[in-house]
């Protein structure tokens, strides 16, 4: 960090810790401050504020004393508040200065203390992401990651079981077509310029820099406008020599070449304008967002990344948090994340099987889980599903060495042998008897064949169809016991997005993405800790109201006892007189 950016001392805020005697959350009716406690508030301030360990973020401030930092759980506190809620800046800054719910779920009892200038949030987002830069460490998702380990433990979670899901997220960008967006990044280009170059290069940019670029496009509407982008990409192709001496260095001239290169092609017959279906998905979708890409998926147009999500689902917790929060490219496969999250998760949790839908699953996949001893259940299997008219691997009971390599395989019919690595090294081949295949009632349906030189019945296959053969296999016994656990993480996705309309984030960069999408699962985790909250007290209560009607005076009958004996009458009714008499209890 530089010392331009690191003008503060960090310290501690212990102040929440010693609260004023007169202030104005005791100046409240017993009802009201019994409600701030075990409201949303309350739950935020003991679950997550007084968790929080501030000194990961002591790298961000100056190590010479100075003024100290305004708190930095305060800090992180409206950043995850204002994710989880859909706020603005403004809104969040306001909640603050008045809003005593949020005042107290940030250690403030009173409206006096703790009030700061909204500039201050500002500069704390410029350190985390600067930091992040440099070191390639998120301190908002460390900070999520922290406090989310300590509730497990609070509550004792089980976290063998857990499960993973993926959706589409929007950036803060304008969905703009081809040619409006080079001539946007013509129109970066020119307000780069010097005066000097700026009137240098007026006549040649006059035409893209009358109005906005969407206006540019309007004009042209109905037009063919192949010959617009082959004269916008002769003057690109120009530009770029000329201009590289001076301007090589800045990030507007970087992000000129890198779109020059994603829309022409330069043959030696001269420049050649892309089609648009030989584009990248990651070709850049906004000068506004130059980390931002495109994804098709369902027959839906997507722009921007693509979030993770995995969370707790043993049957026996009562209570179901998120653990970890991803964030990519928005056509990075399904399966990358899972191999890039698994090793925290098993460093972190007890993980030892993850149900995901097919997407999930890849050789690099099923190499992470086998490293890392964890089983995935997948509710479906990607690639061609098997014929029920033929028989296929995942028919086969293989026996696996602890290396996970197949030892011995047994065909539906029930015949056993062993499985032998083939010439080459690179598969496996098992070997049948010759007169139990012929007599064989699946002999049509089996994939067990005769060789042309080897003349003995085999079975050919390698390591990624067995390791697909058993997740199918897991996927099947799975379905028939009739227990969807992977199902409850699309609600889990519903409620992370939820305080983003369409799925559009107010906010640009996989960085900034990122740190509102984990703002919103604490708040989204937090909330689910209120709600098992509220229903254990209210069982507690119910209870305590049972054991009190019981707890007769000797002189009373018992409860119980008329219970007792209204059911004894109810089964003599329906014993003597089941269709004639009725009575109501």
């Amino acid at each position: 960090m530089t010392d331009k950016v690191k003008n503060d001392m960090f310290k501690q805020n212990g102040h929440h810790l010693q609260p004023f005697m007169v202030c104005c959350v005791n100046e409240l009716p017993e009802e009201q401050k019994e409600y701030l406690y075990t409201s949303w508030a309350g739950i935020f301030y003991r679950e997550f504020f007084c968790r929080l360990d501030e000194k990961p973020f002591a790298v961000l401030y100056s190590n010479v004393p100075s003024r100290p930092n305004v708190p930095v759980n305060v800090l992180v506190g409206l950043e995850y508040l204002k994710a989880g809620n859909g706020w603005t800046d403004q809104e969040m800054h306001e909640a603050f200065r008045f809003n005593m719910q949020v005042r107290y779920a940030l250690g403030y009892d009173e409206f006096e203390a703790g009030n700061f200038e909204l500039r201050t949030l500002y500069n704390f987002r410029e350190r985390l992401s600067r930091y992040m830069q440099e070191t390639g460490i998120n301190l908002l998702e460390k900070a999520f990651e922290q406090v989310t380990d300590e509730q497990i433990s609070a509550y004792q979670l089980k976290t063998g079981k857990q499960r993973m899901d993926s959706t589409q997220v929007a950036s803060n960008i304008r969905e703009v077509g081809r040619l409006q967006l080079l001539v946007e990044v013509l129109q970066r280009v020119y307000r780069m310029f010097t005066k000097e170059d700026q009137g240098h290069y007026a006549e040649a940019f006059a035409p893209y820099i009358q109005g906005h670029a969407g206006q540019y496009v309007y004009h042209l509407k109905g037009q063919d406008t192949s010959e617009h982008l082959q004269k916008i990409g002769e003057l690109m192709q120009h530009l770029l020599v000329e201009l590289q001496p001076s301007y090589d260095q800045e990030p507007v001239y970087q992000m000129f070449a890198r779109v020059f290169s994603e829309h022409f092609r330069v043959e030696e017959k001269g420049l050649k304008t892309k089609l648009g279906k030989e584009l990248s998905a990651s070709s850049l979708q906004s000068p506004d967002d130059l980390e931002a890409t495109y994804r098709q998926k369902n027959n839906k147009s997507f722009r921007g990344y693509v979030a993770n999500l995995t969370e707790t689902c043993d049957p026996e917790n009562d209570l179901q948090l998120v653990t970890k929060v991803q964030v990519a490219s928005n056509h990075t496969d399904d399966a990358e994340l899972l191999v890039e999250a698994l090793p925290d998760l098993k460093k972190r949790t007890d993980l030892d099987t993850l149900y995901t839908d097919g997407a999930f699953g890849s050789p690099a996949a099923d190499k992470t889980l086998q490293d890392h001893q964890v089983e995935q259940i997948q509710t479906a299997i990607r690639g061609r599903i098997p014929s029920n008219e033929k028989l296929s691997l995942s028919d086969f009971e293989i026996k696996l060495a602890e290396s996970k390599k197949p030892v011995q395989i047994t065909c539906p019919q029930g015949q056993t042998v062993a499985v032998h690595s083939s010439s080459q090294k690179k598969a496996y081949v098992s070997h049948f008897e010759d007169e139990v295949c012929l007599a064989c009632p699946l002999f049509l349906k089996c994939p067990v064949r005769r060789g042309k030189r080897d003349l003995r019945f085999h079975l050919r296959f390698n390591q990624n169809q067995v390791n697909m053969s058993e997740r199918r296999q897991r996927s099947q016994i799975h379905l028939e016991e009739g227990r969807n656990l992977r199902a409850a993480i699309e609600a889990t996705v519903r409620q992370v997005k939820h305080p983003f309309p369409a799925s559009k984030l107010p906010v640009r960069g996989k960085f900034r993405v990122t740190c509102m999408i984990i703002g919103s699962a604490m708040v989204t985790n937090v909330r689910r800790i209120q709600h098992y909250l509220e229903v254990k007290t209210k069982r507690e209560n119910e209870q305590i109201e049972v054991q009190k009607e019981q707890e007769c005076s000797p002189e009373q009958p018992s409860v119980s006892f008329f219970i007792s004996l209204r059911a004894i009458f109810r089964v003599w009714l329906d014993f003597v007189t089941p269709n004639q008499v009725s009575f109501a209890f």
